[in-house]
């Protein structure tokens, strides 16, 4: 499931390395190139709602299996894509396995590891995410330059292969429970502390992605970076991605909250000293590999969120996280890009900050009026943890 991860976010997030020469062989601008991130979003959204409803029906190796099948035509689209209109279809396929994989996930891992070995266990799932950003969009960026887009993407099917053969033998047959409605996915909003989660991950998620996705223009509009140093700085940034996923791992027990709310804000800070220093290469170095720390533990604490805040509805509670998520990054990437056509990276850079602040204030919020209540309350229900628990 870990190989499986680390191909899939490098699959989705791929573009943003090979943004410039994507939108110049398609006769796109950058801007529009950036929407292929979006389109994966929306049918992510789309299939993290209605997971949850096919999986019950279904043994989950054969649904986990299925869905990495789709990755793996997706893949061969994309290489092969004659125009943007079969790009974007072939993204489409890609999101309907990132909508799916990342609802199963965190419930997945729930039935196979004990309860006290579940922050651990994502810890590990996640691992495949640091790697991905470590080495997929640096690895891409340098290909790239070689053997053009095209190639890089048909480097990752032979990959793809071997890990549906893998994920079969591997994988054991989780039986189904019965398939769950979108409307008791969608349900989970009635619940205070859900409602106010889901827009903490929103605001959190698009502010992320509306930066990241047009760090490379940037990169090369106002750093001047060549290729090679194009590919070393997302190096840094993917590398940082592993003392995040290690550094949440060991906090989310005690800390989970305090995370929730502070990464953003530190993800703020650090966007804007990475965009003061766009013309100097070290200082760039420096918030880059401080972004990727803060911004790989992001993840892990919102899928022990779900894994604590949902315990009694993981599958629901997984597909509405992951809704929640794709449809952040697909808001996130089109405002983002239509900032860039339209002004300028500097408010690429803005409007991802001002998102990430409020996702701060929106958890802040929640957490104080929560501690409020609870001492006109006697009790809480236990399947609904307060922010302010932890």
């Amino acid at each position: 499931m870990t190989l499986c991860v680390s191909l899939l976010i490098a699959s989705e997030f791929m573009p943003v390395s090979l943004l410039t020469p994507i939108a110049s062989d398609l006769h796109a601008t950058e801007g529009q190139a950036g929407q292929a991130i979006s389109i994966s979003g929306l049918f992510a959204v789309v299939t993290s709602l209605l997971i949850a409803n096919v999986a019950g029906r279904f043994h989950r190796r054969t649904i986990l299996v299925t869905l990495t099948l789709v990755m793996l035509a997706s893949l061969g689209l994309i290489a092969a894509a004659p125009n943007f209109t079969v790009l974007m279809a072939a993204r489409a396929l890609l999101g309907i396995t990132v909508g799916g994989f990342w609802a199963l996930a965190t419930a997945t891992i729930m039935r196979l590891v004990p309860e006290e070995s579940v922050p651990k266990a994502l810890g590990v799932l996640y691992t495949g995410n640091a790697v991905a950003t470590a080495f997929a969009t640096p690895l891409g960026s340098y290909l790239g330059a070689i053997i053009g887009w095209r190639g890089v993407f048909w480097a990752l099917t032979p990959l793809v292969f071997i890990n549906v053969i893998w994920l079969w033998l591997s994988l054991p047959s989780i039986p189904p429970e019965g398939p769950i409605p979108v409307a008791k996915v969608l349900g989970l909003l009635k619940r205070r502390t859900v409602a106010f989660a889901m827009a903490g991950v929103m605001l959190t998620f698009g502010g992320a992605f509306g930066m990241f996705t047009y760090f490379r223009p940037f990169l090369e509009n106002y750093t001047h970076v060549t290729v090679p140093q194009l590919s070393l700085l997302l190096l840094a940034l993917g590398v940082a991605g592993f003392f995040g996923t290690t550094l949440a791992s060991t906090l989310v027990a005690r800390h989970l909250n305090r995370l929730l709310i502070g990464l953003p804000v530190l993800l703020a800070v650090v966007s804007l000293g990475l965009f003061t220093a766009r013309h100097s290469i070290t200082g760039v170095t420096v918030m880059m590999f401080l972004w990727g720390v803060i911004n790989s533990a992001i993840p892990v604490a919102w899928a022990t969120w779900v894994s604590r805040g949902v315990r009694d509805e993981p599958e629901a509670g997984g597909g509405l996280m992951v809704a929640a998520i794709q449809l952040a990054i697909m808001l996130g990437a089109a405002l983002g890009g239509l900032l860039l056509d339209w002004i300028s990276i500097g408010a690429t850079f803005a409007g991802g900050g001002i998102f990430l602040v409020s996702a701060a204030l929106v958890l802040g919020y929640e957490r104080r009026t929560a501690r409020i209540e609870a001492t006109t309350v006697e009790a809480e229900p236990a399947q609904e943890p307060v922010l302010a628990e932890s």
